[in-house]
Parts: structure tokens; sequence; C-alpha cells
């Protein structure tokens, strides 16, 4: 090689390396930029001084945030891999570039933003005005020894940025409550979650998110329980068995004027212990001189740490997936035990031997009628579907209800039976599939709908 060759390859390998170094030192400041501000800037862009020494405006922070693509970092979609594989890449950018607000990070609401934060939500907005306490760690999500005595939104802040410094994570020490309700609920947030466990304020911070048309996911009482198979997801109506679920159900109809109208974590587990008194206090003390701020409870609620571990991450699940726009049927709470569905199971038998003189096109065993009964019309008449007057009573007995077949020209399978109250069945079988598809299209296209998702279950 000459001399001039070899010249040659050391410009260019120098360009090589010169090149790479670019980008390295690039890519560590903008994980420096990140770490430091809460936020990254796309492809590894630098920051630009605006004067304002790195403070930069609300309306600045929030313009960043929606213009900036998270998974354009190799890293953070790499940390993200899981989840882009589960949702898809176009559903989890959703996810990133929402904004969800968590107020009250005990141990439901810490492990609700921890998960929230490792599915990747860009912005965070953790509001608590207590500190971590020594009796909080058996629940705690990130809490350890050392931050026992600091205030538990800057505890989850401090974590949460060595876990995803990606994200646009705002703390405050603060109370929720009416002078605060703007402060806190503005900027549009994507989802609230309520994890306070405090009557007044609960109910004040739900009918503020009611009122603001917010979508708010509310979590009732996870102390003094100990079996998570009965956690649930319903509207506030549907809640059962759960005393701070009536008291809410009462407080939001008597104070504001709101019935449900929002889904709650609860468990349907009757309470195993009950709240517990001081064991310190004076013959001369008063428990409310205890109180943290006026009008908390001074009682102590045995808790089970997993239990409210459990309640946040079902939470963080729900709103994930509603913030990816994955559709997930949640378990219906039906009040029916084994004989009703048997008698739902023989009523179909008999009506099928009247009508065609034999139930050989019964094909549905005891646990088809289960899935039909339960998970497609969830208790209800296929006609009810959509009605909002739902509570405790929402169920209408079983001798109000059969099972037909929507399709009279085919047999009674897992993907063809509804379920109708007598006078609907009637009128059902005096028609035909082609009338009600011409007169009531709405009705046509949600039945059918409902039947497919049987199909897909069954893989049909």
């Amino acid at each position: 090689m000459s001399d001039r060759s070899k010249q040659w390859l050391l410009i260019g390998a120098g360009a090589v390396f010169g090149s790479l170094s670019t980008l390295a030192l690039l890519k560590l400041s903008h994980r420096y930029y990140a770490k430091r501000h809460g936020k990254s800037l796309p492809n590894g862009a630098l920051a630009e001084d605006d004067g304002t020494n790195g403070k930069a405006s609300n309306e600045d922070l929030v313009r960043n945030f929606v213009e900036t693509d998270m998974l354009a970092d190799e890293i953070v979609s790499e940390q993200l891999t899981r989840n882009i594989q589960f949702f898809g890449l176009e559903s989890q950018r959703k996810v990133t570039q929402s904004f969800v607000v968590i107020i009250g990070l005990g141990g439901v609401g810490s492990h609700a933003a921890s998960m929230l934060l490792r599915s990747g939500v860009g912005r965070l907005l953790l509001v608590d005005f207590d500190q971590v306490s020594l009796s909080s760690l058996n629940r705690h999500a990130v809490a350890t020894r050392e931050d026992v005595g600091t205030p538990k939104a800057l505890c989850l802040k401090k974590h949460f940025s060595l876990i995803y410094p990606e994200c646009q994570i705002e703390a405050r020490v603060q109370l929720y409550d009416s002078s605060s309700e703007e402060e806190i609920l503005s900027g549009n947030p994507d989802f609230v979650l309520d994890c306070i466990d405090n009557i007044d304020t609960k109910v004040a911070l739900l009918a503020a998110c009611v009122h603001r048309g917010l979508k708010v996911l509310s979590a009732m009482g996870a102390g003094a329980r100990a079996d998570p198979t009965r956690i649930r997801i319903a509207d506030l109506r549907e809640s059962t068995n759960d005393p701070l679920s009536r008291a809410v159900r009462y407080r939001l109809r008597k104070d504001y004027g709101i019935d449900g109208g929002f889904s709650v974590v609860f468990s349907l587990e009757k309470p195993k212990v009950k709240l517990l008194p001081f064991q310190t206090l004076k013959d001369e003390e008063n428990p409310l001189d205890y109180q943290i701020v006026p009008g908390f409870r001074v009682r102590i609620i045995p808790v089970l740490g997993t239990i409210p571990a459990i309640f946040g991450q079902v939470m963080a699940t729900y709103v994930a997936t509603q913030l990816a726009e994955l559709s997930v049927q949640t378990e219906p709470v039906v009040n029916l035990d084994l004989d009703h569905y048997r008698i739902l199971h023989q009523r179909l038998i008999e009506h099928e031997e009247i009508l065609h003189g034999s139930a050989d096109k019964v094909l549905v065993d005891i646990e088809e009628i289960v899935y039909i009964v339960k998970e497609l019309w969830r208790g209800r008449s296929a006609r009810d579907q959509n009605q909002k007057d739902v509570g405790r009573k929402m169920w209408r007995s079983v001798n109000e209800l059969m099972l037909v077949r929507w399709d009279k020209s085919k047999p009674a399978t897992v993907s063809n039976l509804i379920l109708l109250k007598f006078s609907e069945a009637d009128a059902h079988e005096s028609t035909d599939l082609d009338r009600i598809k011409e007169e009531e299209p709405e009705f046509y296209t949600m039945v059918t709908r409902t039947l497919n998702r049987a199909e897909i279950d069954f893989a049909l």
C-alpha cells in the first residue's frame, strides 16, 4: 500500500471514529438531559438555553411532552419491548404520550403509579400530603427505611427517576381539596386514579372528575381483606360487600346527585377484621388530636400488604389497557349460583321441546350456560344491556329470564343464544332477523357483535 493510500485510510478512519464519537456524545447528553429534567428530547437532540436556567414554563413542558416520541429512543424502546410486543407499536405510543394523575400514594397508589411508570406512561402527576412511615413499608411499592419521614410523593419521584428517567414526573406534597382542584386536575389528564382512603376527600375528587368529564378509576376498601380472587372492576353502582363503596355511593348521590358512571376497584370479600383503636392513648387524651389533618380517620385499618398491592396492579392494568385502546371485558358481578344456571338450562330444553318438539338442537352444557349468561349478557336481558339503572339489585330474578335462539334456523349453540325476559322471548319468536335488522339496527348490531365474541372465545 502506498503512503498516499495509507494517509487516505487514516483520514477515513478518523472521520468514522469522529462521527461515532459525536453520536455517542449526543446520546450521553440526551440521557443526561432526560435524567435531570424528567423528559427526553427526540433523536438525542440537545436542549437550547432559553434564558430560563432550565426552568421551562408548564406550557413548554406540555408542548415538549406532546411533541416527543419517547419510543424513538432506542433505550426506551428496548425497556418497553415486552409492552410493544403485547400492545403493538402504535398502541404503546399512545401509552407513552399519555398523562395520568395519581392521588393518594400509599399501598394502593404507589403500586398503581409504579406499574404505570414501568408500562411507559410518559407523564405522571403524583399527589399526596403524607409521609412514609415505618408501618407503611409492609405495603408500599418502593419505599425503604431510608425513606421513612420523607413525603410519599418525593419518595416515589426519587425511585421512579432511576427506573424510567424519561418520564416527566411532577410530585406534589399536597392535600387534595376544593382549593387545589383546579391546580391538580387541570392539564387534561388522560386518566385520574383515586387512591384516597378518606371519604370526604374521595367524594370531592370523584365529583370533580365527573363534573369535568375526566376518566377516573377509584379504589375502594383494600384493608382487612385476604382473598385476591374476589377483586373486581365494575361501575360504582355494581360494587357490593364493601362498606366504603356503600358510603361513597350515598354521599355522591346525596351531595352531588351522582349515581355512578365511573369504574371502581373493589373486593367482593367481606372485611375479615374490624378497625382498631389507638392502643397508646391515655385516658385524658383525645384521638382527634392524632389526626394529621382535620377530618381524617384516626383508627387503624389492619392491612395484609399484598391486597392493596394487587388493587394497585389491577388499577394500573386497567388504565394501561384503556390508554392503549385494547378491548378487555372485565368479569361481571353476577349474583347467581349454579342452581340458577341449571334452571336456565332446563328452561331452554323445555322451551325447545315445546317449540320444536325436541331438544336435540340444544348444544350447550352448564359450563357454557354460565359463560353465556355471565360473560356475554352479564346477567341481564339482551335488551337491558344499555340501561344505566343498575345497582345492588340490578340483576333480575332468574324467574323472569330465559335463553332463546337468536337465529331460529341455527342450533342453540354458545354463539346463538340470547338472554331475554319472558315477554321479550315471545316477541322474538314471532319475528325474524331481517325485520329486527331493518327496524332495530342498533340492537341487531349489538347482539351480532356480542355473539361474534363467543365465536372468537370458543374458536368456532
